[in-house]
């Protein structure tokens, strides 16, 4: 998780934060016993535990870590700077709680270790924790999708020895689940998937996803979100179908889902891919599979063509450049189309617009395109990438051309495109945004 500079302290923040904290306490202790009794009523209550977790030790004294998450999560809301900061603090935690509890009603699972017998202050946490906490309810582990929540926010407001004391802390109540023989470890990875879903879900920089829910009406990115939908089916119905090992194909099948679902209603926004090209911490965590896989595929096609091309006065044309080749590049701005692949953009002029890879900008995307090229271009060299160079960006050098007055038309754009990066791959629908831009120069000057 990369370090984010908290900005300045907004005043009467604690009446604000009690009031989350008078709200979100009592709805977690009693959402979380109910479903333990609905639970503790059921006959049908399975188990899903690998073998090698028989050697797992108990370890008595970690149950002082285990328990200091509720500490944590009280003045965890004393940290944000603003209200919108704590508003959505407290809704991540609350959005994990609900997302825990529905899964504890829908798909039970019991711990399934005896625990040994203890005594002293550590038998007594134990004792206290066995009074509301049953053996019930286990993926994804409350515990550490709070934990990734918290982890999150105190690491934005943490600096210097303080914030390597927290990351030990906070590594150390991760693996107390475990040897407090509080959970199985299919629930680890389960839960960290539902927190940074919750982070995802309520981002610090920008409005939540769930603002900008719009089915599309793209016939291409219907076909890529069914395309992936049905990916997403396949890896589910693999780890499901054959379990142990099996089961980690759980994260790849939710990281084609939610990029399913960036096709079918969320856009480009749902990457968030920040000012400074790197993609948020939650979407790296969440689409890891995918966006490895994003990668290798950006460097195969490309292999035998890994360099950028020159189109004309100072414009290249390329695909997403590494920190090292960037550096080494005599480049002084980029324009990065590419949604789905961070980039380091340090010490340079950089600029994102994000396009969904195998679609087509839009008009109004091509002209920012072709303005933003123009801009930088006044201060040096400018790459304009995505992620093989051949698409996405070359809309937008073929939209700075026409825009620039360097092409009279859209096909005279492409052939000059074409000379110098003869791989380029433009649709019709690339094309009709072309046009549509061509047309409109005297709207939108």
């Amino acid at each position: 998780m990369s370090a984010v500079i908290a900005p300045a302290r907004e005043p009467a923040l604690l009446k604000p934060a009690v009031l989350w904290l008078l709200l979100l306490a009592p709805l977690f202790f009693s959402t979380y016993g109910f479903a333990t009794w609905i639970t503790s009523q059921r006959d049908d209550v399975g188990s899903l535990v690998f073998a090698w977790e028989s050697h797992m030790p108990f370890m008595a004294w970690t149950i002082v870590p285990y328990w200091s998450i509720d500490l944590l999560y009280g003045l965890s809301l004393l940290l944000p700077n603003s209200r919108d900061e704590l508003k959505r603090h407290a809704l991540r935690l609350l959005t994990a709680q609900v997302i825990a509890v529905s899964c504890f009603l829908l798909w039970p699972l019991t711990f399934t270790f005896p625990r040994p017998e203890m005594d002293g202050v550590f038998g007594w946490m134990f004792d206290v924790l066995a009074g509301f906490d049953k053996p019930f309810n286990q993926a994804p582990s409350l515990h550490i999708a709070l934990l990734v929540v918290l982890w999150v926010c105190y690491q934005r407001h943490l600096q210097g020895i303080w914030r390597w004391l927290m990351h030990g802390w906070f590594a150390l109540i991760g693996v107390s689940v475990l040897t407090t023989y509080q959970h199985h470890f299919v629930d680890v990875p389960t839960g960290a998937l539902a927190g940074w879903l919750c982070v995802w879900l309520w981002p610090l920089d920008r409005p939540s996803p769930l603002r900008s829910v719009q089915l599309t009406n793209d016939p291409a990115r219907r076909k890529l979100a069914l395309r992936y939908g049905l990916g997403a089916v396949a890896f589910f119905t693999l780890a499901f179908a054959f379990g142990g090992t099996w089961l980690w194909l759980i994260w790849p099948a939710v990281a084609v889902l939610m990029v399913a679902l960036n096709y079918l209603v969320f856009g480009a926004s749902g990457f968030q891919k920040r000012e400074d090209g790197r993609l948020s911490p939650a979407v790296r965590w969440l689409l890891a599979p995918y966006l490895a896989a994003a990668w290798i595929n950006s460097r195969v096609w490309t292999r035998k063509h890994p360099q950028p091309d020159q189109v004309a006065d100072d414009v290249w044309l390329g695909r997403i450049p590494t920190s090292t080749t960037l550096k080494s590049s005599p480049f002084t701005g980029v324009l990065d189309l590419c949604a789905e692949l961070s980039m380091d953009s340090t010490a340079i002029a950089y600029r994102s617009l994000p396009v969904l890879d195998l679609t087509a900008p839009t008009a109004e995307q091509c002209l920012n395109a072709a303005q933003t090229i123009e801009s930088l271009r006044q201060h040096g060299p400018v790459l304009v990438c995505c992620a093989l160079g051949y698409s996405r960006s070359a809309t937008a050098v073929a939209a700075w051309l026409l825009d620039s007055g360097r092409a009279e038309s859209v096909d005279a754009a492409i052939a000059q495109i074409r000379q110098a990066r003869p791989g380029i791959v433009l649709y019709p629908a690339h094309r009709q945004a072309l046009e549509q831009l061509s047309k409109g120069f005297g709207a939108w000057s």
